[in-house]
């Protein structure tokens, strides 16, 4: 069978016992139908409607979602927080297993009520808050409900818009019945019980008292015992597959047992192997303390060593900057020095050049000087060759000359 979600039931999806259960409640509003206008409230796929339908002069079915409900029954895709019904128009109206769906749960009782007969009866169900929580311990709460009710909150809430409302409680109760095989449900007498032991609730509002009589729902061909009997199968089945488990479970947890003995093991060496460290970590703190000393010790005196360098330094910047400043006077006063120099050599060379230009010319006079003074020695020596200077010489006449 598929697993029941809470959201709504489907016929032949769910267990007998889930059905069962659902199908109960239109059971209980099936003697209410006889000759009446029925409206069922978040019908699903109709399954109620078509409980009730047979007896009542006609029966209506509303729901949010469209459903694939039996041809003959009237479906309307509705909210049963806004019916789309004109007021006092049904005489029998039902919403099971809806209000804990709504988060306006409220308006749908104001809509029930505005849509019902002044004569009519609203039979309203919910699970039991605390009941339905310890059924779904495993599961967890349901998704699809937003708001549970406790007994006290559910009448509160329902007195709230109907002045007359008388709580029933839906419980699965064992019993001996005795029935033709043929027969229909047989209603019989129920058993008292306590609101807070029950599994569900169900109401019926009226505007004026209308008290019911209590209703012992049995399904056709139902026999307890071999349920229960099914079921303990069941159980014995699954207990045989949890003692398997069990055993499997066992001897893994024997092989956790031996690997954690051999982890505690291996865990105390470690401690000891830790223990050791912590020790060594601490003389290694102590000794990384003492070198932290000696190197601020070392910092400082280097410290004060960089600052006697930066006085040396500073020093001998100074004492550069002085030589550097006497070097460029000097070479300022040499370069003037040469420069003058420079003037005076150039000023002798241009002497020079003079003294050679008259040296060359002296000796161009000189040269033609002594050109002339030949010249004028050979014609002396002609002179004193000439025999007629010696003849005027020997007489006495003509100039005398010198002839050495």
């Amino acid at each position: 069978m598929k697993e029941f979600t809470g959201e709504r039931v489907i016929p032949g999806l769910v267990d007998d016992e889930l059905w069962d259960e659902h199908i109960a409640r239109y059971a209980f509003a099936s003697r209410l139908a006889a000759g009446k206008r029925v409206l069922d409230i978040g019908c699903g796929t109709g399954y109620g409607v078509a409980k009730m339908a047979p007896a009542a002069a006609f029966a209506v079915g509303i729901d949010a979602v469209a459903a694939a409900v039996p041809g003959a029954l009237v479906f309307v895709q509705a909210s049963a927080t806004a019916l789309p019904f004109k007021p006092e128009s049904f005489d029998l109206i039902t919403a099971f297993e809806v209000i804990e769906h709504l988060t306006d749960w409220q308006q749908m009782l104001a809509e029930a009520r505005r849509v019902l007969h002044p004569d009519g009866i609203l039979l309203v169900s919910t699970p039991n808050k605390s009941s339905y929580a310890e059924s779904r311990a495993d599961a967890g709460p349901n998704p699809f409900h937003v708001h549970e009710f406790e007994y006290a909150e559910f009448h509160a809430a329902l007195q709230a818009v109907f002045p007359a409302v008388s709580i029933y409680l839906q419980n699965r109760v064992e019993a001996f019945a005795f029935f033709h095989s043929s027969s229909a449900t047989e209603a019989l007498p129920a058993k008292p019980s306590e609101p807070e032991h029950a599994q569900f609730f169900l109401a019926a509002c009226a505007l004026r008292p209308s008290p019911l009589t209590g209703f012992l729902y049995l399904p056709t061909a139902s026999n307890l015992l071999r349920e229960r009997e099914r079921h303990i199968r069941k159980l014995q089945d699954e207990l045989a597959l949890t003692k398997d488990w069990l055993a499997q479970f066992t001897s893994e947890r024997d092989k956790l047992l031996a690997k954690h003995t051999d982890l505690t093991l291996h865990l105390e060496q470690q401690n000891r192997w830790a223990l050791g460290l912590e020790k060594d970590w601490k003389a290694a703190l102590d000794r990384i303390s003492q070198l932290q000393n000696e190197f601020q010790a070392e910092q400082a005196a280097a410290a004060e060593m960089a600052a006697s360098y930066e006085r040396a330094l500073a020093d001998a910047r100074e004492h550069s900057r002085q030589k550097t400043q006497w070097a460029l006077d000097t070479e300022t006063r040499l370069t003037e020095t040469v420069r003058l120099k420079c003037e005076e050599l150039a000023e002798a060379v241009r002497l020079l050049d003079r003294a050679e230009a008259t040296v060359a010319e002296r000796t161009v006079w000189a040269q033609s000087l002594q050109t002339r003074l030949d010249a004028m020695e050979r014609q002396l020596h002609m002179i004193r060759e000439s025999r007629w200077l010696k003849l005027g010489r020997a007489v006495g006449l003509g100039p005398q000359v010198d002839t050495r």
